[in-house]
């Protein structure tokens, strides 16, 4: 009672029952699309009807209400030196996580906004900002290598990753052979991976209502790896999706729900996190865009996620923007303050432009001091007896100041809140010649990247995992 604390809830009690409903009459009546014989094999022996023919499977409410029941209700992430990072999904926190990332085909530089294609190195130096940056929980794959073959360029990358953040890794890879392969050079290099677990695979299945063959293939190797799995949707209303929110809303959380239930036919017991990345679709430039209703659809599937006791991952609201700029920092600004405010577990997606082509390190730099500032605000303020000090303002009494009061002596450095920017003067501005925000943000971008280096260990590790690459990109020449 002593805590003020803003929180920001959607759906009522009785509508996240009835989006449950909707969502049990899709996959009992409709049913979603399977493509691969052994993931119909596995919904069958459960009793889900299959019409091979169709490649179509429905799921019946008792087999959602049973893997429901399996799914864990939370789960702990390490960092890949062992330590303890975050629990997902029950009370020890409702901190949303963020991640940096996510597999963009180019890099946008910090000087000017000139977009080129994303290198090896740049897998490096995303991965180093996202080490540094304190608000930052973990990192995403953070673009693809394009100046590698694609036979090895996701090999590369994670072993990249890897040695140069010690923080929890969500992988994404679009092969499965080199999902495998990814996980194996991971194993190889640190043993295995599920004891405490800091690799989080990312599968999704494709909207509307189908589970391709890759989707399931990876789900199998991942459950049985014993690895925690984000399962993530893609919608985009009207296009995709319905329209209409509640129908987005429905058919999104059907597929969740079909993902859930797969998930636990693998093992049952096995963690997932899941959620939805919604979007609305701009059908004059045929591209995905954040809206508000898009914003509160985050909101409404992290809270069904909440109400079925399951972990939850969603969106970042990195999609509008063309670079750091004004229209990217107001969806910033909405999604990790709602996010923050709200039952969001993780947004492990920032940094991108242009429809998350491009991975601006601006972005980022920019998004970590709005996380911080979205935490400050989502935490609330104290009205225990202790913080409020009513014997500080009797002391003091009409016409003081409290400037050096007991209370803000001790707390007066976190009061501060964290901000990019020097606090100027107009005359301090005219001064220097009226310099820019964005010029000010370009400049501490460019100046931090030069000053960052990895990790202690990243050395050895380079190396231990160039001789796992390297007889396998002899194997792929041949």
């Amino acid at each position: 009672m002593e805590m003020v604390q803003p929180t920001l809830t959607v759906l009522r009690p009785e509508q996240m029952d009835q989006v449950h409903r909707f969502s049990l009459a899709i996959l009992e009546d409709t049913g979603l699309r399977v493509d691969d014989p052994d993931a119909r094999r596995r919904f069958a022996g459960a009793g889900c009807r299959v019409a091979d023919g169709e490649r179509r499977v429905y799921i019946p409410a008792e087999v959602v209400n049973w893997a429901l029941a399996q799914a864990p209700g939370s789960v702990s992430i390490h960092d890949r030196q062992g330590a303890p990072r975050f629990h997902l999904g029950d009370t020890r926190s409702n901190i949303t996580r963020f991640g940096v990332g996510v597999t963009n085909l180019y890099y946008q530089e910090p000087a000017d906004d000139q977009v080129r294609p994303f290198t090896l190195a740049d897998v490096a130096a995303a991965s180093r900002l996202a080490d540094h940056l304190p608000a930052f929980d973990l990192l995403s794959t953070p673009g693809i290598a394009q100046d590698l073959p694609t036979e090895t360029a996701d090999l590369w990358a994670t072993l990249t990753m890897t040695a140069n953040t010690v923080k929890p890794l969500v992988l994404l890879i679009s092969d499965e052979r080199m999902f495998t392969a990814a996980l194996d050079l991971l194993e190889f290099l640190h043993g295995e991976l599920s004891r405490k677990p800091w690799v989080i695979p990312y599968v999704n299945p494709i909207s509307p209502l189908v589970l391709g063959r890759e989707t399931t293939r990876k789900t199998v190797m991942a459950v049985e790896r014993g690895l925690p799995l984000i399962y993530n949707n893609y919608g985009m209303s009207g296009a995709t999706t319905p329209i209409s929110p509640g129908g987005t809303l429905a058919l999104l959380n059907a597929e969740l729900l079909a993902g859930v239930v797969f998930s636990q036919l693998v093992k049952a017991g096995a963690p997932i996190i899941a959620g939805s990345l919604p979007a609305g679709f701009d059908m004059q430039a045929m591209t995905s865009v954040y809206t508000p209703h898009s914003m509160l659809l985050n909101l409404a599937c992290a809270e069904m996620m909440a109400h079925y006791g399951l972990p939850h991952s969603g969106t970042s609201g990195c999609v509008n923007g063309w670079g750091a700029d004004l229209q990217l920092a107001g969806t910033l600004w909405m999604n990790h303050l709602t996010a923050c405010m709200g039952k969001v577990g993780m947004a492990p997606f920032v940094g991108g432009t242009f429809d998350s082509l491009a991975f601006a390190p601006t972005v980022v730099v920019y998004a970590d001091q709005v996380i911080r500032q979205a935490r400050q605000f989502s935490g609330g303020f104290s009205l225990a007896a202790t913080d409020v000090a009513t014997e500080q303002i009797d002391t003091i009494g009409p016409a003081g100041n409290f400037l050096m009061a007991p209370l803000t002596l001790e707390r007066f450095r976190q009061a501060q809140s964290a901000d990019l920017w020097p606090s100027q003067t107009l005359e301090q501005w005219a001064a220097e010649e009226g310099p820019s925000a964005d010029g000010h943000l370009r400049r501490h971008t460019i100046d931090l990247m030069v000053e960052l280096r990895p990790p202690s260990d990243h050395d050895e590790i380079m190396a231990r995992g160039e001789t796992l690459i390297h007889p396998y990109e002899t194997a792929q020449g041949s």
